[in-house]
């Protein structure tokens, strides 16, 4: 695992922990998520640029 230290602007600290306490998670989890999610939406999209987006390992997993 690695440590990084995060630091959220004042204006959006208000939202990302009000987003955490409605998903029931702590901030750190909340953040970990996000995170995930948008890496995860990166190489979907760069997958798709390269024309695998329709059909992944012909498994029927798809973009």
């Amino acid at each position: 695992m690695t440590v990084m230290t995060l630091r959220i602007p004042d204006d959006l600290d208000p939202s990302i922990r009000a987003g955490a306490e409605a998903a029931g998670l702590s901030l750190n989890a909340y953040i970990v998520r996000a995170a995930r999610r948008q890496a995860t939406l990166d190489a979907a999209r760069q997958l798709a640029t390269l024309g695998l987006g329709e059909d992944l390992a012909g498994e029927g997993d798809a973009l």
